[in-house]
């Protein structure tokens, strides 16, 4: 084209306040700005829609009559768009059986490999089709566990942790012996449970309460039995509501339900595979002596090395092609710091910058060219010396005649940009305008922008004194994925930063095994096996660590994880659901003169309550899009346009607003509307104080960054009264954020530091990391090479520290050169 640039005029997406910008194609762009600025909004939600719009414009016209539903962004003229591909922040792959060799395709070239070229026993007479290698397959899966490689099963443990306990609360008698030894099914069946009624034929009331209880999460149930039946829950401590309704459907015929109940039931190694997961007609078949089950449990670098021989053969065999395509594929993933990673590594375990790396090396292997990328954060997760690695792939990646256009936080990654869209002043309502779009070095005569102290900073962080510990936590002989026998001593009463490069084990040792023992001791029980970020790999789901001993649990009195899973894992769950904060805004309007001349409770402005909520989209504000041969989309709901509540509902005002109005207010504009109601207030104030204020009440919670998911749980926590010492542990909490909220929600941690408490994180940021009062460095390399405690102390101590890769960072982030 002759002219390079991709212009955009009358952007008014969310909160971009119709704004006109140029920008290069051709180039590397950094699109910046405070969280909740606009950036997002402007790369995403107005370049990569408009250009999916036009996309879905150019199908056949029978396709298009299914997507005509598919919003346009609110932009007046966009000129010099390219075709684009979007690189986002996903939390989970679509299923369990995703893996990373489903994610790159590798796995398909395996299984060829196999097919093809492997070595048969004597006996079979037939090759095996690439499909009988497959676990997620009829021809390949073992019968006895389907392909999960483990099979389930219900302990009368599981359903009461302790009956003892339970009678003193006044439950009635507890499970009885008799059960022991059988399933769910047989207990509910002679329970009079029907656990095969099919989903959509359940009342609305069932599923929501089934799907939704977990946004309350102080309501617990105990089961109890009277009569012979399990009763309806009632107030308790020991398992979530959902819990115990999930239990109800441990068998269904909902592959939903049953994945999702799988992780509260005892899962042991299926005894005909032995978690391999395969027909042993599959396991009989080896390459270079091994079967494919040993092959795509090998880390990605490993499994390279082992096929380098046979992919430098010059014979025109089918092995040697197969081989040189998988080493080529690997190296770009090896490239990308993700060596340690094995092709039966469960997608869902996997962090969100590992999947987006994962999709990015798939597509530098792809040849397209004269594409954009749109990346949400390709450095989340990544530690400097894998950052310097990404960096050299983007630049590849534009080489081969592509434009990338990155939303990005880290200072490194925005310096080597060809181009900036700084985005501002500040969040939500007072962002939304472009303060810079031009060469990066421009930026620094912009004053208004946020981003300009951190991008040309040339002082050093002011340097903070560590505190003195008031004892040490220590875990001994630790075993866990790389972790081998690993001694590892926490300080308590103060805050320590854990780092080390991609794989190293800062996750299994934080979010694992340190959670795991200190929620052990307090009786918590071990956390879902989906909250680590390591979960899964190795020994499967429910892989615990060994430990021989543990010192200085008796200090600590209460346990708190703040992660990044989501806060709701569908559209209908929101931020003043999770928080609480809905219940006092549904309180002030049934208090209202209008609502209680028509009987309207609380329960009325509840968008999941038949008598208030819009039944055209059953309270959700929209209605699913099935799209024929592309992922569904959502639409605005055509009866109530979003407000979620039915018309009659929505003459009740508070203030001249609805309550519609107000879910669609941002937490700041809420905090000055709803000052006086003590409750709502505290909350606002809270969400205010983590750097949150510029999101909505009502924003669906599936649109949430997974930083932004962790400082709603942080925030909700802040909020409770807090007795004894508290061990909080954050995996990565500055994921998403830009250096100036940073530093707002370092405020709040070292505050908790400064009342007693102990504070953990997992983290990269070496901002964070100068700032802390002790260091803890794994590595020295990802998987197999790392495991090991490779320097600990004070920041000074860590960043002077010999054969540690995070010190030449570190020493540079507190004004250092290089230790040599």
């Amino acid at each position: 084209m002759a002219d390079s640039y991709v212009r955009v005029r009358g952007a008014r997406e969310h909160n971009l306040r119709t704004i006109d910008v140029d920008i290069p194609r051709d180039a590397l762009v950094a699109f910046t700005g405070v969280s909740g600025s606009g950036k997002s909004s402007l790369a995403f939600g107005t370049l990569y829609a408009e250009a999916q719009r036009r996309y879905f414009e150019s199908v056949a016209p029978y396709a298009r009559r299914l997507i005509h539903q598919v919003g346009a962004p609110k932009v007046e003229d966009i000129t010099g768009l390219p075709p684009a591909v979007a690189l986002q922040q996903r939390r989970s792959a679509p299923t369990s059986r995703s893996s990373v060799g489903t994610v790159t395709t590798l796995s398909n070239t395996l299984r060829m490999l196999f097919s093809r070229a492997g070595d048969y026993p004597e006996g079979m007479t037939e090759r095996l089709d690439s499909d009988a290698f497959s676990p997620n397959t009829a021809a390949g899966a073992c019968p006895e566990c389907h392909g999960l490689g483990t099979v389930h099963r219900v302990t009368e443990e599981s359903l009461v942790p302790d009956p003892a306990l339970s009678v003193r609360e006044g439950a009635i008698a507890a499970w009885p012996g008799a059960w022991q030894g059988k399933n769910l099914r047989d207990i509910l069946a002679t329970l009079g449970h029907d656990i095969d009624r099919p989903w959509r034929e359940l009342p609305q009331a069932d599923r929501d309460w089934i799907l939704f209880t977990d946004e309350q999460p102080v309501v617990t149930v105990h089961p109890v039995r009277e009569a012979g039946r399990i009763q309806r829950p009632y107030k308790g401590q020991y398992m979530s509501a959902r819990r115990y309704v999930l239990h109800t459907f441990a068998d269904s015929k909902s592959e939903t339900l049953r994945r999702r109940v799988q992780g509260f039931m005892v899962a042991e190694p299926c005894p005909r595979c032995a978690g391999r997961r395969l027909r042993p007609e599959a396991l009989a078949v080896t390459f270079e002596g091994r079967d494919i089950a040993d092959l795509a449990g090998l880390p990605l670098g490993a499994l390279a090395a082992l096929l380098r021989p046979t992919a430098a053969r010059t014979d025109d065999e089918v092995a040697p092609a197969l081989a040189r395509d998988l080493v080529a594929r690997i190296e770009v993933l090896t490239e990308l710091g993700l060596g340690y990673l094995s092709m039966d590594r469960p997608a869902p375990t996997l962090s969100a910058g590992e999947l987006q790396r994962l999709r990015l090396a798939t597509q530098l292997r792809s040849g397209l060219f004269g594409v954009v990328y749109v990346l949400d954060e390709p450095s989340a997760g990544l530690h400097p010396a894998d950052t310097e690695a990404l960096l050299t792939v983007l630049g590849r990646l534009k080489d081969a005649g592509n434009t990338l256009f990155v939303v990005e936080h880290d200072m490194d990654v925005v310096r080597h940009a060809d181009w900036i869209v700084d985005i501002g002043p500040r969040a939500g309502e007072h962002g939304g305008q472009v303060l810079h779009s031009g060469p990066v070095a421009a930026l620094a005569d912009v004053e208004a922008s946020a981003t300009r102290r951190y991008l040309f900073a040339t002082e050093p962080p002011p340097r903070r004194t560590p505190r003195t510990p008031s004892g040490t936590l220590t875990l001994r002989g630790v075993t866990l994925h790389n972790l081998r026998g690993l001694d590892a001593a926490f300080p308590l009463g103060v805050f320590t930063a854990v780092t080390g490069v991609s794989g190293s084990g800062k996750s299994t040792l934080v979010t694992r095994v340190l959670a795991e023992t200190v929620g052990d001791h307090l009786g918590a029980g071990r956390p879902d096996a989906e909250d680590g970020a390591d979960a899964g790999t190795e020994a499967g789901p429910m892989a615990r660590a060994r430990l021989s001993g543990a010192d200085g649990l008796a200090a600590i009195d209460r346990l708190v994880r703040v992660d990044q899973k989501p806060v709701g894992r569908t559209p209908r769950s929101n931020l003043a659901t999770y928080t609480g904060l809905f219940d006092a805004v549904r309180k002030v309007f049934a208090a209202t003169d209008e609502a209680r001349a028509r009987g309207y409770t609380v329960g009325r402005f509840s968008f999941n309550v038949a008598a208030g909520r819009c039944e055209t989209c059953q309270g959700e504000g929209f209605v699913a899009v099935e799209l024929l041969f592309l992922p569904g989309t959502y639409a605005p709901c055509t009866a109530c346009h979003g407000a979620r509540y039915n018309p009659e509902t929505l003459q009740i005002t508070h203030r001249n607003r609805t309550i519609a109005d107000v879910l669609d207010m941002t937490v700041d504009t809420a905090a000055d509307f709803l000052a006086d109601v003590p409750s709502a207030a505290r909350s606002l104030r809270t969400l205010q104080d983590v750097g949150l204020g510029y999101l909505r009440l009502g924003q669906p919670a599936t649109e949430l960054s997974g930083g932004e998911a962790q400082r709603i749980k942080l925030a909700t926590e802040l909020q409770r009264t807090r007795r004894g010492h508290t061990l909080y542990l954050l995996d990565e909490p500055t994921t998403g954020l830009h250096p100036a909220d940073t530093e707002v929600l370092l405020r709040q941690l070292h505050g908790l530091v400064d009342a007693g408490h102990t504070v953990v994180v997992v983290e990269h940021d070496m901002g964070v990391v100068a700032g802390a009062d002790h260091v803890i460095d794994l590595g020295p390399g990802g998987g197999a090479e790392g495991g090991r405690i490779v320097a600990e102390g004070t920041p000074a101590a860590v960043a002077a520290a010999p054969g540690s890769r995070t010190a030449r960072y570190l020493a540079r982030r507190r004004g250092h050169p290089d230790p040599s």
